[in-house]
């Protein structure tokens, strides 16, 4: 039976010249009981869809009903649980929940009060944080304790408005599985917003695609058996095709071709001795164990004593090998990076490239970090000249210029070269620090979780961005990552790290799969799950903060 619909709805904003149309011809029809998944891309009007449903906006054209009758207002019969916690940071976890039960169950009695709270409390796993303030919370804590004032308020119908955005990849799987043992149990309607089609896929009964443009694109009907376990379901079949159909339909809707210049990279000399062009200049630099970590350790003091936070890190890498570094929050993935960079010392052991030691930071080691950190008053053109002009001091300002032309065009950004951070969206900042890192002509390329900000669909936008780029320079890099297929899709090897502290290799996979990849050649290769399965094991070992003893990593350089 029809519980919400949507009939020839569209939502826009602004006057005349000036106005958006963001929602257009929305026909849409949510069943009571059903888990139903609204996926898109940032930027497509997810967030007004769900505010439509909510009450919180109106339709500029057409209706949106809730049982036959128009919403015209926000109602507890319609629970949402926002991106943002939104908990009242004076009030406890109970006390939180409970203020949620005094504005909708005003007459409720006291004791009945009570129950309540401590019922959804302990559904939501925090019975024994109950008493803390927000404060003392993590950002999964935070979210659990939205989930539960929501289901306290006993709504008919759940809007979820990518809850789990903002949480590291294990907090994010656990909750969604939380989540769906609720609705299971509840039998409530649930929509859930979302970019991630893996996410979408573990909870939905169906789910719809919503266009860039603004229109509803392709449904998708999920009949994977519940439950459904995400390691069980890399073996499953059903699971990879409707994944394959997904990403495919996605990608096509949404990625547009990268622009292509005709710009050719000077012949000039980075001030470090690694010329940007010039082949022959590169016979000096040694090919085997190009990078080399030796019995590395990163200790800080602490009021108890020294914690060793990563400990006997030893690993070996070629020239022009590409390297994802992987593991669990707090493993020392980026401890391990930032030493590489020289920006972080290093306790025991050493780090050599191209045969000499590490020490302090040098634009022959070139660092993405998660945020790109850009001068917001300063052009893509200016931000990455910044870096040129000190590498490149012998060249001619023509030929420093040319150098950054040429790598801002290989990240699609040809026509912004002269738009101010300040007015760019995260996912074109990114490029813009991507195309400063590589502008650098580095010896060695250090990202860390460069896509960690942005919303699944543009990260698989900028991993076939940085692909197509290292692929010209063959540049050696490390990725730090959470995610299994970005590690996958970028490397030679994936190196996993145990848990911290005292984190070290616990696994090295080299990813033999065809180059130059794209993700949905992979998806197809017959190979792909195989390699999935490997790392989805190792951090499946890990998850609970376990801590088995490491298997010995391989000691010859092509496999280490």
């Amino acid at each position: 039976m029809s519980i919400l619909k949507f009939e020839n709805a569209c939502k826009g904003f602004g006057e005349g010249t000036h106005r958006t149309e963001v929602l257009k011809n929305i026909n849409l029809d949510i069943q009571e009981g059903e888990f139903l998944v609204i996926l898109g891309f940032s930027g497509t009007g997810k967030t007004t869809l769900v505010n439509l449903m909510a009450g919180l906006d109106q339709p500029s054209t057409g209706s949106v009903t809730f049982k036959g009758k128009p919403i015209k207002e926000p109602s507890p019969e319609r629970g949402v649980i926002f991106q943002s916690y939104s908990l009242m940071p004076w009030l406890t976890v109970a006390g939180n929940v409970r203020l949620a039960l005094d504005s909708v169950f005003p007459k409720m009695p006291k004791a009945e009060k009570e129950k309540t709270v401590t019922h959804y409390v302990d559904m939501v796993g925090l019975s024994h944080a109950a008493h803390r303030r927000p404060a003392e919370l993590s950002g999964g804590m935070r979210q659990r304790v939205n989930v539960a004032r929501a289901l306290a308020m006993d709504p008919e119908m759940l809007l979820l408005d990518e809850p789990l955005s903002a949480l590291d990849a294990l907090t994010r799987a656990n909750l969604a599985d939380e989540i769906v043992n609720i609705w299971d149990s509840s039998k409530k309607t649930c929509v859930l917003i979302t970019n991630d089609v893996d996410e979408a896929i573990l909870v939905a009964d169906r789910i719809i695609a919503l266009n860039p443009d603004g229109t509803l694109g392709e449904e998708f009907k999920v009949d994977i058996p519940r439950p459904r376990d995400r390691i069980e379901m890399n073996n499953d079949e059903g699971f990879k095709s409707l994944r394959a159909k997904v990403t495919t339909y996605l990608m096509d809707v949404g990625i547009k071709g990268k622009v292509e210049g005709t710009k050719i990279l000077p012949d000039v000399t980075p001030i470090h001795g690694v010329p940007a062009a010039v082949v022959e200049a590169q016979k000096g630099m040694i090919d085997e164990r190009f990078l080399d970590f030796s019995q590395l350790h990163k200790i800080y003091p602490t009021p108890k004593g020294p914690l060793t936070v990563v400990e006997d890190f030893n690993l070996k890498i070629n020239r022009g090998e590409f390297i994802s570094l992987i593991g669990h929050s707090g493993c020392g993935k980026s401890t391990v990076l930032t030493m590489a960079a020289g920006l972080n010392d290093i306790s025991k052991g050493a780090i050599k490239l191209d045969g000499r030691h590490v020490e302090g930071a040098d634009p022959e080691r070139a660092v993405v970090f998660q945020s790109p950190n850009l001068f917001p008053w300063l052009s893509a053109r200016e931000n990455c000249a910044i870096g040129v002009d000190k590498v490149y001091p012998r060249a001619s300002q023509a030929e420093r210029q040319d150098v950054v032309e040429y790598y801002l065009e290989r990240v699609g950004l040809a026509d912004a070269m002269d738009r101010p951070a300040s007015s760019m969206s995260n996912g074109m900042k990114q490029r813009v620090g991507i195309a400063r890192a590589f502008s650098l002509s580095p010896k060695l390329l250090l990202l860390d979780e460069p896509f960690g900000m942005l919303d699944s669909l543009t990260r698989w936008e900028l991993q076939e961005v940085l692909m197509e780029v290292w692929s010209r320079t063959k540049v050696t890099a490390i990725c730090v990552t959470h995610d299994v297929d970005e590690a996958i899709l970028l490397a030679d090897r994936v190196v996993m790290m145990t848990n911290g502290p005292q984190a070290t290799i616990g696994k090295i996979t080299k990813v033999d799969l065809p180059r130059p990849r794209t993700r949905k050649a992979l998806l197809e290769h017959p190979d792909y799950y195989a390699y999935r399965q490997e790392v989805l094991d190792f951090l499946e070992e890990y998850e609970h903060g376990a801590k088995p003893k490491p298997k010995p990593a391989p000691t010859t350089i092509a496999a280490e």
